[in-house]
């Protein structure tokens, strides 16, 4: 599973909200049954508000969305399907974001 890689959110009840998850973790511990996955909420249901440097704001699939970096968790490997899209583009927002939230820096 490739670090970056896109899902849907496979949960019925947090998916209109949260539509997508980013998998940042890296691919040398793959081996795990776990990934550890960031959300991706829709801008508007935190009220077109990003926290600088916390939640970047970030455009997929036409849709303006948030990292939701405070709430990363892990999921089990086998819950997300098919990578829907990558994020590497994003590479640096993400690792700056996940450092902002580890250091305050």
């Amino acid at each position: 599973m490739p670090q970056f890689d896109v899902y849907k959110n496979p949960s019925k009840t947090s998916s209109k909200t949260f539509p997508f998850l980013v998998d940042i973790q890296n691919p040398y511990i793959s081996e795990l049954a776990t990934r550890i996955v960031i959300p991706l909420g829709k801008l508007a249901a935190f009220k077109n508000k990003p926290l600088k440097g916390l939640t970047p704001e970030i455009t997929y699939n036409g849709e303006r969305l948030l990292l939701l970096t405070p709430q990363i968790s892990s999921m089990p490997s086998k819950r997300l399907n098919k990578p829907i899209g990558s994020l590497k583009h994003f590479r640096d927002e993400i690792i700056s974001a996940i450092d902002f939230a580890i250091t305050g820096v």
